[in-house]
């Protein structure tokens, strides 16, 4: 798979998560060398690329691209992402990646209005170095580009679709507590909330430390 295809895809992928339908085939892609020199793709000025989700077809249950733009805000608040809060928003989602050997290296992060993927890599696979990660590698070059764009634009604050509860957990067992209990905050299909009580393959109940139980399960 090329670096372009693979930028391709994982823009498509995460436009359904930002906008809940399909992106379609159009989309503003350009590379760039190292100096700057355009090599494919066209100038921003020159692109005109259909606005997503503008009389595509609905991809995606509404709730599932909540869910999952709701982890990938953690990401950017409390995992390897976090880099990201340094641009001052609450609003941005996304998901580092790494290859095996530390070959390819990106981040794709969004707003619902906006997807932006930076990759970094060797047109010929080859070791970018040890500890050269989407976090270490790409994240900057994305956090440059999206504070620019992102200058003077309003936060999106993400509100849940109907079937979704918020419902507190416990932390290391993702099962759920009663709110005076504490816990955080997570959220959940409707149908499908986490069990109340601890006993998920028996552990808690057979004296198994919550880590241990959680390693069963991961």
């Amino acid at each position: 798979m090329s670096a372009l295809h693979l930028i391709g895809q994982s823009m498509r992928m995460f436009a359904s998560f930002a906008t809940r339908f399909h992106f379609g085939n159009s989309l503003l892609m350009r590379s760039e060398n190292s100096p700057g020199v355009l090599v494919s793709g066209s100038r921003p000025a020159a692109a005109k690329p259909a606005a997503a989700g503008a009389g595509a077809e609905r991809a995606i249950d509404a709730r599932n691209a909540f869910i999952m733009t709701s982890i990938m805000r953690d990401v950017v608040r409390t995992g390897t992402g976090a880099r990201a809060m340094k641009l001052g928003r609450g609003d941005l989602a996304g998901k580092t990646g790494t290859t095996n050997e530390f070959v390819d290296a990106w981040f794709c992060g969004y707003i619902p209005e906006l997807v932006a993927v930076a990759w970094i890599g060797f047109d010929a696979p080859h070791t970018l170095g040890r500890n050269e990660t989407g976090a270490q590698a790409a994240l900057p070059i994305w956090m440059g580009y999206m504070g620019t764009v992102l200058d003077g634009v309003p936060e999106q604050p993400l509100a849940p679709p109907d079937g979704v509860v918020a419902l507190h957990v416990n932390p290391d067992t993702g099962l759920r507590v009663a709110d005076a209990q504490g816990g955080v905050v997570d959220y959940f299909y409707q149908e499908f909330p986490p069990p109340v009580h601890e006993t998920l393959l028996g552990g808690v109940l057979s004296g198994e430390r919550p880590e241990e139980v959680r390693n069963q399960l991961f």
